[in-house]
């Protein structure tokens, strides 16, 4: 990186903005004088340093790409710098005032962001037991509802030319243990498998993973405990259907688990942050730190 800046700031840089000519010497007196403080630009009374320009580059560009990166961020740079003292010059003093307000405030804010998550990381408990879970669900379960059609089923994909498909129609259908294990021991002649019928799975995966599958057709052939059969050019589709939960009805536990602990996280760390609120008033208030004047 330091190669590509030295050899770039060797020539003698003019910059063509209208109205603007920034004179870059040569870097052999430029990168060896306290080079931590040396100027590769300047716009009235603010300067650009070399290690501005160093976080953009990448040790992989060669001579004429990093040229050509550093001279666009040196223009760029120096544009908004003259935008900048131009608009203070332009704007109105009610403008002015209107935007440093804005930025004091975007300050604080910052500020007190970044210390408050801090302070939630420092003390926040992540951990979310099963049982807190459930009583979450069981008492608030009715604010979640399902907005699209979720199955529990099992599931393979033949290819065209497999010989030996009644068997797997059998075993998929009953699914008994011994089942279980023959399919598994032929798993890997299959295109796509899902035995996992504990699982919910949105009617849109669904549909991505089985082609014949449509919006138009999945009541005909997606009903509680049914098996159903579908081909296409790429290949045979067979499913096994455990249950089913319909919009509009309330979302299973085990479906809506990731969302119910960040919830319940989100909770928490809005409880810590109030009381560290309250808290932080109060002790200003004994400290006398923080007071509020009556008005007459």
């Amino acid at each position: 990186m330091h190669f590509l800046l030295r050899n770039y700031v060797r020539r003698v840089l003019i910059i063509g903005t209208p109205g603007l000519f920034l004179f870059l010497g040569s870097c052999e007196g430029l990168f060896k004088s306290e080079p931590e403080n040396t100027p590769l630009a300047r716009v009235g009374n603010e300067y650009l340093y070399r290690e501005d320009i160093e976080s953009i580059l990448n040790a992989q560009l060669n001579e004429q790409d990093s040229t050509s990166l550093v001279t666009n961020y040196i223009n760029n740079w120096a544009v908004k710098q003259l935008l900048f003292s131009k608009a203070q010059i332009n704007l109105t003093e009610e403008q002015i005032a209107s935007f440093e307000r804005l930025v004091a405030n975007y300050r604080v804010d910052l500020f007190t962001r970044a210390y408050k998550e801090a302070l939630v990381l420092r003390g926040e408990d992540t951990t979310v037991t099963d049982l807190q879970l459930r009583q979450f669900y069981e008492k608030e379960k009715e604010n979640f509802i399902l907005k699209e059609k979720i199955l529990q089923l099992r599931f393979v994909q033949l290819p065209k030319q497999f010989l030996n498909k009644d068997a797997v129609v059998k075993r998929l259908n009953e699914f008994n243990e011994e089942d279980q294990v023959f399919l598994d021991s032929i798993g890997v002649q299959f295109t796509k498998l899902n035995f996992n019928d504990s699982l919910w799975i949105p009617l849109t995966r669904i549909i991505q993973e089985i082609p014949p599958l449509t919006y138009e057709n999945e009541g005909r052939y997606l009903k509680k405990s049914q098996f159903f059969e579908m081909e296409d050019s790429l290949g045979v589709y067979l499913g096994k259907i455990s249950d089913i939960r319909d919009i509009n009805e309330i979302a299973p536990l085990s479906y809506i688990k990731p969302t119910l602990r960040q919830v319940l996280l989100n909770r928490r760390k809005l409880d810590f942050l109030n009381r560290l609120e309250t808290e932080l008033l109060d002790e200003a208030v004994k400290q006398n730190e923080f007071e509020i004047y009556e008005k007459d």
